[in-house]
């Protein structure tokens, strides 16, 4: 079966011709070789480029090991670079290429070259790449399958397949996996053997059991605030173990650097200023999250959260959690200060829009609770409720969308 990644397709295709190195990233086994191998290549063919201006190389696989050395590579791709006409490099795993900034750099000022290159860490492509070109790379970044995407596997009505995307994740080839067996061990190999290993090796950590066990304190926390200070507290009183701030943000950063965890930060919608620390944290893929847990705390309202955050940022926003400050009193009388939550503080350009996520509507009082403080924020941007019911979308009294989760999944229209 071949998903067709319209969306990163598409993005893939408005850059053409730019004059930058469209850098691909993303977590590993998400489908980056395959959307620029197979659907990009796919696209040149069919729209008339001749397949021999169209040069490809994998620096992972064996048969093309001496090419990573960039005094054999680049007299070599410049050999073919000839004639008239724009020829398209596709290079895969950029980050095994030697000095692949300097190469990039010096290809990118031919006129008849466009590049796209892959690579599976931040630190060799978001930081790297794109401050050395200055200007000069877009990065698209690949997400796994997002749920729409994943229903296209068939087989399973619409609320059964997102218990399962929730369970295990929208890896293609989990996805694509005969039974719940097969899935889980896929999830469990390529968790240990191919993430947490390349980590460490990456990073040179020497405690690899420190690592795993931020690892589990992150999974079982997703959508709770968390900073460094608490996390060691935890170690030190818990496990016994005394581990500096400085490290757990080492480990975190390398968890962030491999694009397994993203962290959002918490925004004072009314005094418009980051607050800083603590963060949330969302796993790229909940189905890597689950295998870490053996498939245990699997919480509807947590995983529902994850699955929304990654929808939204991958339909381009940048996100936040928001923070509303309000002053009232307290039973006793007392002045206080109370900060409400709103899940997700969406931005792209000049869009906004604020979306609260909930598992049920029953009565009144939850949507009182649930929209207090979407209500608070006076600004005319959108503010949204997504449940978990199956409902049709409705407006509340106070001009809060409520949405139902399919609908916000399956019909981007509705909101993006």
């Amino acid at each position: 079966m071949q998903f067709d990644r319209k969306i990163y397709l598409d993005r893939l295709v408005r850059r053409m011709h730019d004059g930058t190195v469209k850098a691909v990233t993303g977590l590993r086994r998400c489908g980056k070789s395959y959307l620029i191998f197979k659907l990009f290549k796919g696209y040149l063919l069919d729209n008339g480029v001749p397949r021999e201006r169209i040069h490809e190389m994998a620096f992972d696989d064996f048969a093309n090991e001496r090419f990573r050395d960039p005094e054999v590579f680049y007299p070599y791709i410049k050999s073919l670079l000839r004639g008239k006409g724009m020829h398209y490099l596709l290079l895969d795993e950029i980050q095994l290429l030697g000095k692949f900034e300097f190469v990039l750099n010096g290809l990118a000022r031919l006129d008849n070259v466009d590049i796209y290159v892959t690579g599976s860490n931040a630190k060799f492509l978001s930081r790297d790449v794109i401050t050395e070109f200055r200007g000069r790379a877009t990065e698209v970044h690949l997400t796994p399958l997002l749920f729409a995407e994943y229903c296209e596997v068939g087989g399973q009505t619409r609320t059964a397949a997102l218990d399962s995307y929730c369970r295990y994740g929208g890896l293609p080839k989990v996805a694509l996996a005969a039974n719940a067996e097969d899935k889980e061990a896929y999830l469990k190999s390529i968790l240990s053997e191919t993430y947490l290993q390349d980590i460490v090796g990456r990073n040179r950590f020497r405690h690899r059991e420190e690592l795993e066990e931020i690892m589990s304190i992150l999974s079982s926390a997703i959508g709770s605030l968390t900073n460094t200070q608490k996390l060691a507290q935890t170690f030190s009183s818990v496990k016994k173990q005394t581990i500096s701030r400085q490290t757990i943000k080492r480990y975190i950063d390398a968890l962030g650097d491999s694009f397994l965890i993203e962290g959002a930060h918490r925004y004072d919608v009314k005094g418009r200023r980051y607050i800083g620390t603590p963060l949330k944290y969302y796993y790229a893929d909940l189905g890597l999250r689950n295998a870490w847990l053996d498939f245990r705390q699997i919480e509807r309202s947590h995983a529902m959260e994850n699955v929304l955050y990654n929808e939204i940022r991958a339909r381009g926003f940048n996100v936040d959690v928001g923070v509303v400050v309000v002053n009232g009193k307290n039973a006793r009388g007392i002045s206080e200060r109370r900060q409400l939550e709103i899940d997700f503080v969406c931005n792209t350009g000049d869009k906004r829009i604020y979306v609260q996520s909930a598992l049920a509507i029953p009565d009144n009082e939850k949507l009182e609770q649930e929209q207090a403080s979407l209500r608070r924020v006076d600004d005319s941007f959108r503010k949204m409720i997504v449940t978990a019911e199956n409902l049709l979308p409705w407006k509340s009294d106070a001009g809060v969308e409520i949405v139902g989760v399919l609908d916000f999944l399956c019909r981007p229209e509705l909101w993006a």
